[in-house]
C-alpha cells in the first residue's frame, strides 16, 4: 500500500487514531483528520510515519471544503467520526439531540463522502469505510432475543441505521467507478464515545484492524456490505 493515500475523519482520538496508526504502519500518507489543530498534530506526530494533520470539522461546510482542496488523489477514506448521546428511548429524547447526532453521523458522511469523491476518483483502487455500529442494525433491534432489543440510545442507533442505508445507495453509484463502500461494526469499545464504552475493556486497535482489512478490499472484493470488526457479515 506505499504510495497510497487515506483520510481518517475523527482520528485524534480512540478508533480513528488507531485506524490511521495502523495505516500509516502499512506504509500510506495518512491525513489524520480533527477539528482541534493541536489535538490533530499531536495525534498526528504520536502515529508516526507518514501521518499529516487535516484540520476537518464535518459539521462545517467550509471547513469539509477547505480540507478537500488540500488533497489531491485519495486511495482510502474513512469516514469514522461520530459522536454519541444519552441511553434515552425516542419518545424521551427531544428531536434537538437528535439532529445534533444526526449533524455528524449522518450529514457529516455525506458532505465529506461528496467533497472528497474527485479525489476518490483519481485513485484506481479507491475504497470508502463507514464506521457504523451492531446498535443499529435492525435485524438485531427487532430480534427479542438480542442484546440490542431495548429501544435506548435512540438518537446514536438510528443515525447509525441511516448510516448503513447509506453505505448501500453509495456502492450502488460508486461501483461504475470500482469504489468499494462497505460499513464497519466496530463493537463496544474503550473510548470516550459515551459512559459504556469508557467502562468496556475493548481494544481499540481489535476495532480499527476491521476497518483496515475493508481498506485493502481487493478489486473483487465486497461492496455494500455490513461487517462485524473480525471479518463476519453484521445484519442490517
Amino acid at each position: 500500500m506505499d504510495n497510497q493515500v487515506a483520510l481518517v475523519t475523527g482520528a485524534n482520538k480512540g478508533i480513528g487514531k488507531e485506524i490511521a496508526r495502523q495505516l500509516a504502519g502499512l506504509g500510506l500518507t495518512v491525513y489524520v483528520g480533527s477539528r482541534d489543530a493541536g489535538r490533530g498534530e499531536q495525534a498526528a506526530a504520536e502515529i508516526g510515519g507518514d501521518a499529516r494533520l487535516l484540520v476537518l470539522d464535518v459539521t462545517d461546510h467550509a471547513s469539509v471544503a477547505d480540507a478537500a482542496r488540500q488533497v489531491g488523489t485519495l486511495d482510502v477514506l474513512v469516514n469514522n467520526a461520530g459522536i454519541s448521546g444519552g441511553d434515552q428511548t425516542p419518545d424521551q429524547e427531544d428531536a434537538d439531540t437528535f439532529r445534533r447526532i444526526y449533524e455528524t453521523n449522518v450529514f457529516g458522511v455525506v458532505a465529506v463522502t461528496n467533497a472528497f469523491l474527485p479525489a476518490l476518483r483519481r485513485s484506481a483502487h479507491a475504497r470508502i469505510v463507514n464506521v457504523s455500529s451492531g446498535t443499529g442494525s435492525l435485524s438485531w433491534a427487532t430480534d427479542p432475543q438480542s442484546r440490542h432489543w431495548s429501544g435506548r440510545h435512540a438518537a446514536y442507533r438510528s443515525s447509525k441505521t441511516a448510516l448503513n442505508a447509506l453505505t448501500v445507495f453509495y456502492a450502488h453509484s460508486l461501483a461504475d467507478d470500482g469504489i468499494k463502500v462497505n460499513a464497519l461494526a466496530p463493537g463496544l469499545r474503550r473510548t470516550d464515545l459515551n459512559a459504556t464504552a469508557a467502562a468496556s475493556g475493548g481494544d481499540p486497535a481489535e476495532a480499527a484492524a476491521g476497518a483496515v482489512r475493508l481498506a485493502q478490499l481487493p478489486d473483487d472484493g465486497p461492496t455494500g456490505r455490513f461487517f462485524s470488526w473480525d471479518g463476519t457479515t453484521t445484519p442490517w
